[in-house]
């Protein structure tokens, strides 16, 4: 059976979904960080925003499958040209693990295998997660 095509802003929304559930709980900080990528991000222009609720089901929906997140990895990478677009979807789910303040380890083991399926260096991943880090670092009290 052929796999099912995708445009590439559902690809990068795929991608969010699942670093948001990849720790099994979607945090209100995780789905702001999501709706507000969606909004105002570059990627999203000309985007049907009503779509974004069915997007989102059928990515949770392969998840329920056997192997579904091997799909979904196969689903957004062919839906992303090599390079820039695929950074941008590592970068995304890189910002939505950050969103909520804590990365578990499943987050981390997730961030691997999405870097791993769309083929981001590692040194471009290591600057993405950096970078992820220090938009997401909260002000310490006291200073």
């Amino acid at each position: 059976m052929p796999e099912s095509k995708i445009s590439p802003q559902a690809a990068l929304i795929y991608t969010m979904v699942l670093a948001a559930a990849a720790d099994r709980e979607m945090t209100d900080g995780e789905l702001r960080a999501i709706e507000e990528m969606i909004v105002f991000l570059p990627a999203f222009h000309d985007f049907e925003i009503a779509s974004i609720a069915a997007i989102a089901a059928g990515c949770t929906d392969l998840l329920a499958k056997d192997n579904g997140l091997d799909i979904a990895f196969r689903r957004i990478k062919s839906a992303l040209p090599p390079g820039r677009l695929r950074e941008t979807a590592y970068a995304l789910a890189c910002d939505v693990v950050a969103a909520d303040g804590v990365v578990s380890q499943e987050e981390l083991e997730f961030l691997e295998l999405l870097r791993n399926a769309v083929d981001v260096d590692r040194l471009a991943a290591a600057a993405i997660e950096r970078a992820a880090r220090a938009r997401f670092s909260p002000i310490e009290s006291g200073h």
